[in-house]
């Protein structure tokens, strides 16, 4: 038995590894231009720990199904275990000739074991092996980036909770609309990455469900245990159909869905705090250690983490499309075609992951400059909309009636350069004589602010009430909101 970390050499003088597994039916090897594009030993290396899972969960099902002995698994699994070590420790050979993880896993298991590896293959295939092993390492991804996205959410809701009072200009199409606060438009994304959440959470229920023991396509005659290798790698049960098990990829295609969703809302903050932080808004500020400077111009401080993560679903959306253009037309069961589907996959995960952490930092870094805030509502005229409400609420016009009255006066309040608030009262009777005093509360930004008490709405009440509703449905901790006791 060789002693782990010494691995003996796998290749005759024609390059042809001695323990190909298909060498029984070719008397000639591969040339080395099919070994290049064959071989994805240097992608898929990535899921050793979940090959080498799975190859233990099989092992004491064939144990346990008659199929292996006992001595013959004991040796199975301390063989393993010393591949794991060796991988661990960075002994061990990844071998192209090899060409993926399944097999150089097994090759060295037979170097360290003898026969008992030539065994552990019964019953199953590559087929199902590699659709087991991804399936392993994509849940543990979900859960990752689930608490990614938990730690997100709880930075917009501290942030969120400490400026519930604090006006900004809510906009549509770039263009001043309405008052809002700053921390409610922050709970926005909130409950974007909890649909997020959601969507992964979905994923990752659907995609377990155990290939393991599929085979090549049509099952197994050997008297085995799907059930039970289900359990022992934690899936909810094994698939129903051995021809979908391997063939199936469409957990992948939906964690690329869903990841592109989230990289997307990802970038839209990104794009925010963007031009939040530019010189003609002015709305926050990014420390050192989310920017960078120039090359040439000393004065400048550029957000490069946040267009980064604005990038990032360039390459997401990409692999999306990538691997639906390669599954639609392949027939069934497992076609080589199903190779490209990796790195699609682990690069959607890596770019999400520091994406999430990148987007993290930055909302819990940013300072917001309420000052700056509040001065962009000083044009727009964003209470328009609750001059047309009062016309309608305590004059009794029709909306569409008061919507046009008060285009008038907005109108007026152009031509003399200034505020709604600050035209007097006279100005605006000329347009409707029937306008009071009261009208002049409802243009202030505060009582604009104040008055959306809708469910749903940014008033600071309200918005507490949905800070604490996301803090209990999200499972985050919750924060000192400010201003509460307010009306």
């Amino acid at each position: 038995m060789a002693k782990p970390g010494k691995r003996k050499k796998t290749a005759a003088k024609t390059g042809v590894p001695k323990s190909a597994i298909w060498g029984g039916r070719f008397a000639g090897g591969p040339s080395q231009l099919m070994q290049d594009i064959n071989a994805s030993i240097r992608y898929d290396r990535a899921l050793w720990a979940e090959d080498i899972a799975g190859s233990r969960a099989h092992a004491k099902m064939l144990a346990d199904c008659q199929i292996l002995t006992g001595d013959e698994l004991a040796a199975i699994l301390q063989g393993l275990d010393n591949i794991a070590a060796e991988i661990e420790q960075g002994a061990f050979e990844f071998s192209e000739a090899l060409e993926d993880i399944h097999m150089n896993i097994e090759a060295r298991l037979a170097e360290l074991i003898g026969a008992p590896a030539r065994k552990l293959h019964t019953a199953r295939s590559r087929n199902d092996q590699v659709a087991t092993d991804i399936r392993l390492w994509l849940r543990g991804r979900l859960d990752g980036l689930d608490g990614m996205l938990a730690a997100l959410q709880q930075a917009l809701v501290d942030q969120a909770a400490r400026h519930t009072g604090t006006l900004m200009p809510g906009y549509t199409h770039l263009q001043t609309a309405q008052p809002v606060s700053f921390g409610f438009h922050l709970m926005a994304y909130t409950q974007m990455f909890g649909r997020d959440r959601a969507r992964l959470a979905d994923c990752r229920q659907r995609l377990n469900e155990s290939p393991l023991g599929a085979a090549a396509l049509a099952g197994t005659g050997f008297p085995i245990d799907r059930h039970q290798t289900a359990a022992e790698l934690g899936f909810e049960r094994p698939m129903e159909n051995a021809m979908d098990a391997v063939s199936s990829r469409d957990f992948a295609v939906e964690f690329l869905g869903a990841a592109a969703i989230c990289a997307t809302h990802l970038s839209r903050l990104a794009e925010e705090i963007i031009l939040w932080s530019t010189d003609r808004f002015g709305f926050i500020q990014l420390s050192d250690a989310f920017t960078t400077g120039s090359s040439i111009m000393p004065q400048k401080r550029n957000p490069d983490a946040a267009e980064l993560v604005r990038a990032k679903p360039g390459r997401i959306i990409g692999g999306l499309v990538g691997l639906l253009t390669v599954l639609k037309g392949l027939p069934l069961a497992y076609g080589k075609d199903m190779q490209e589907d990796k790195e699609p996959v682990f690069d959607a995960e890596a770019s999400l992951s520091i994406a999430l952490a990148a987007m993290t930092g930055m909302i819990e870094d940013m300072q917001a400059k309420p000052e700056a805030m509040r001065a962009a509502l000083a044009k727009g005229h964003p209470t328009a909309t609750d001059l047309a409400d009062f016309l309608v609420r305590e004059m009794g016009l029709a909306f569409r009636d008061a919507h046009h009255i008060s285009g008038e006066i907005v109108a007026l309040a152009e031509a003399r350069d200034c505020g709604l608030e600050e035209l007097e009262l006279a100005a605006m009777q000329e347009i409707h004589s029937a306008l009071d005093a009261r009208v002049l509360a409802v243009l202030s930004v505060d009582q604009a602010l104040a008055a959306r008490t809708s469910f749903g709405g940014t008033a600071p009440a309200e918005l507490r009430r949905q800070i604490t509703e996301a803090v209990g449905r999200f499972g985050l901790v919750l924060p000192q909101l400010d201003g509460e006791g307010e009306a």
